[in-house]
């Protein structure tokens, strides 16, 4: 499997297994990783997750675009805090073009950043291919097929759909049929999270 080298990671919902999705891709790929926006600072951040999971070094790993201290939607939080969320202020790290740059988003495609703006609009500035994540149990056709709407309709291409949590094989397949989208991975649940398990996990599912 031939995967982009700038991938924008988003879900289908929030808590979806974005950031252990986002932490696969980065472990297999030995990948650069970036968070443009992170709410919920009180409960620890997704890229301190990831340095923490992942044996990357330091200088691989940039710094949030906003960073946000409520566990809410983007527009929510911002709010609490007077701060106004300007999508002109994110722009792509400068990351060599023979390496790859994970970029994970913050809950689904829908979620509203500021007052004009959700995330599909930060997508489709940053214009690069998506990987979506979603769940595999009962719910996940309904919250995935609206979801590739919602991309199509911004024109955003999309890589592929990972499937997080125990095989569904009639979900995925119900996906792939009415989505017109392939099921890139499915990602069982891990006993023990690593750098080395995250490491095979993307040998066992992607490659």
């Amino acid at each position: 499997m031939t995967l982009p080298k700038r991938i924008f990671v988003t879900g289908t919902n929030t808590d979806i297994g974005k950031t252990l999705v986002s932490g696969v891709l980065v472990a297999g790929l030995k990948a650069h990783y970036w968070k443009p926006i992170q709410t919920g600072l009180i409960d620890g951040t997704d890229t301190n997750w990831i340095r923490k999971h992942t044996d990357i070094s330091e200088d691989q790993i940039y710094p949030e675009v906003y960073s946000l201290q409520q566990p809410l939607s983007p527009h929510a939080a911002a709010v609490l805090e007077n701060v106004q969320i300007d999508l002109s202020a994110f722009s792509l790290p400068e990351v060599p073009a023979n390496e790859t740059l994970i970029v994970e988003g913050a809950g689904g495609v829908l979620v509203p950043i500021n007052e004009q703006h959700y995330m599909l609009d930060l997508i489709s500035r940053l214009a690069i291919p998506v990987l979506l994540v979603s769940d595999s149990q009962l719910g996940t056709i309904n919250h995935t097929l609206l979801s590739v709407r919602q991309l199509r309709e911004y024109d955003i291409p999309i890589g592929g759909v990972v499937m997080n949590g125990p095989k569904n094989q009639g979900n995925k397949e119900a996906i792939e049929f009415y989505g017109k989208v392939e099921v890139l991975a499915e990602i069982h649940p891990l006993e023990k999270i690593t750098p080395a398990t995250l490491a095979q996990c993307f040998d066992d599912t992607f490659t």
